[in-house]
């Protein structure tokens, strides 16, 4: 018979501590914040954990390197106020914000690849031209600028906005990404690297980090969703939660597996 994680084994706040390279302190502090479940006091008042808690601080630390600590802390708690839905919708939300931040990337790989050489020498241009090589008006060049994704240089003589063929890159990656529905909030920054970096072709090695960053936040996501699964497995069922509860999945209903199938 499996042991009960909540009964079975007694452990001392620097036990939990020294197995997980934390201070004990760190470990009250998570208890505090309702990432950890309450300890059970001696009569002399000190606290004592279980297998229980030591699981669920695998599982904290485990979801933090996928969801962040906001949002690790978040989840944690809902679990131990019994709200196991909310804990769930939470990582449903951080996998969906991972899936945008994909799609912001290809958005970006794709305007980048899609941009010409800036030409060498002069080849300015003014408001007017440019929103009509751009099919937009030109409030709305100026509304860019405001936002910080252009950044282009007045004539001191006319006060007229001068765009530089660099400008120019700037505004067609800039109306590429808009097209693909992206925020100007968004887009500054990458505009920024784009100016920082000289042109697009530096950019090359930091979209290439992006997506090794994005690749290992997904592996993370894994590896916390195995280590919530398995303190949600060995914590008592809250009411409302088990396999009784309304619109739970059972053998007969279950949409994955058809009613009579092998197990």
């Amino acid at each position: 018979m499996t042991p009960n994680p909540q009964s079975s084994g007694r452990l001392r706040p620097v036990d939990l501590a020294r197995a997980h390279g934390l201070s004990t302190q760190a470990v009250r502090n998570y208890e505090a914040a309702g990432i950890l479940p309450s300890a059970d006091r001696t009569p002399h008042g000190y606290r004592t954990y279980t297998a229980l808690h030591a699981q669920a601080l695998r599982a904290f630390l485990a979801l933090v390197p996928g969801h962040g600590h906001a949002t690790a802390t978040s989840i944690m708690q809902a679990v131990n106020r019994g709200a196991t839905g909310d804990a769930l919708r939470l990582v449903d939300e951080s996998h969906a914000q991972l899936l945008d931040d994909r799609r912001t990337l290809q958005a970006a790989e794709a305007a980048v690849g899609d941009l010409d050489p800036v030409p060498q020498g002069r080849s300015n241009t003014f408001v007017g031209p440019l929103s009509r090589r751009l099919g937009i008006r030109p409030a709305t060049l100026r509304k860019w600028e405001r936002a910080g994704v252009l950044q282009p240089r007045r004539d001191p003589q006319t006060g007229y906005r001068v765009y530089s063929a660099a400008d120019v890159r700037d505004a067609r990656l800039a109306h590429q990404l808009r097209r693909g529905g992206y925020l100007l909030a968004q887009i500054a920054p990458l505009i920024a690297q784009v100016r920082s970096a000289g042109g697009v072709a530096p950019l090359g090695s930091m979209l290439r980090d992006w997506r090794a960053r994005l690749a290992a936040r997904s592996r993370a996501m894994l590896t916390g969703a195995a280590a919530l699964d398995a303190y949600l497995t060995c914590r008592p069922v809250p009411p409302g939660d088990g396999p009784d509860a309304p619109g739970a999945a059972s053998p007969a209903t279950d949409p994955i597996r058809p009613p009579g199938g092998s197990r």
